[in-house]
């Protein structure tokens, strides 16, 4: 089944301890549009870049098998612009600026072949806009978002009109405080649930996710790594994989969901190896499949 990813298709400036890259391929959209590819499903992106945004970015999106009938590019406009700097042990990012441009007035309009899309990933974008998404969708079987802490701050009432209509909320443990003003995490799950999503996945980096639903708890780990690279839109590629892996096997069980959310985060540790999509760019299905059964049989007892 296929799967729609709205989200942001950015130029990244990003600096780590030991390197400094430049203008590379970045945005939430992009990182969970690569990750969903993984399962061989159609996947969906949905999107808008300026003049100055590289060809060579779309054709790598393209020999993915991703869709870009959605991705709008704006003759004379410029393409969003973030950096970001990570500290030594790249558990602190400081954003060094963002720059919106041409997302500042986007209100993207549904293709006719994707309002049927059964899958929806509202990758990070403001609460408005992934609402106008959940309107024009015609026959959706799964809906999932992610948002952040500026929407929670700047535009919490519209983030709870969209709460109403989603089915799974995707959100770090900062933000899941932020949201509640609880400091439980647990007990933050819960309320949000009572705002209308039917589970809540919390991300906690480095220590894996959890969700919740009024009746259900999981915990999966992060997968084990001895060298980060980058973690830049780790978190995009946990949610793209997920959805990705849902869309294939057109299943969302408690039991379905528990697999996809360790292949999320088995794809998102394999982002986290390189700088923006580079690692992704390598990786076989074999490897994926290698990496959850790694991390099935490190849970098990």
């Amino acid at each position: 089944m296929a799967v729609l990813v709205v989200g942001t298709v950015t130029l990244d400036t990003v600096e780590t301890p030991s390197k400094r890259v430049e203008d590379v391929l970045g945005g939430s959209g992009v990182y969970a549009a690569v990750a969903a590819s993984f399962f061989g499903n159609p996947v969906r992106l949905i999107g808008v870049v300026g003049t100055d945004f590289p060809h060579a970015y779309t054709d790598f999106l393209d020999t993915r098998g991703i869709d870009l009938r959605g991705l709008k590019r704006v003759n004379g406009g410029k393409s969003f612009r973030w950096g970001g700097r990570y500290t030594d042990d790249f558990n602190v990012r400081d954003t060094l600026f963002t720059e919106l441009n041409v997302v500042s007035d986007f209100q993207p309009v549904l293709p006719e072949t994707y309002k049927e899309t059964p899958y929806l990933f509202l990758a990070n974008n403001p609460p408005g806009l992934q609402l106008s998404i959940i309107e024009q969708a015609t026959q959706p079987k799964l809906i999932v978002c992610d948002t952040m802490d500026f929407w929670i701050n700047e535009e919490r009432e519209a983030l709870e009109a969209l709460l109403a209509r989603v089915d799974i909320l995707i959100l770090n443990d900062s933000e899941a405080l932020l949201l509640t003003g609880e400091s439980n995490l647990m007990r933050a799950a819960q309320i949000i649930l009572r705002q209308g999503p039917k589970r809540v996945i919390i991300k906690k980096g480095e220590h894996g996710a959890i969700s919740v639903t009024a009746s259900s708890f999981f915990s999966v780990p992060a997968y084990p790594l001895t060298q980060v690279v980058d973690p830049t839109g780790a978190g995009d590629s946990f949610a793209g994989g997920m959805m990705g892996y849902l869309a294939s096997i057109e299943d969302t069980s408690e039991k379905a969901i528990r697999s996809a959310m360790v292949y999320g985060t088995v794809v998102a540790s394999f982002n986290i190896e390189g700088f923006s999509i580079s690692r992704q760019k390598d990786v076989q299905f074999s490897e994926i499949s290698s990496r959850y059964c790694e991390l099935q049989e490190a849970v098990r007892f």
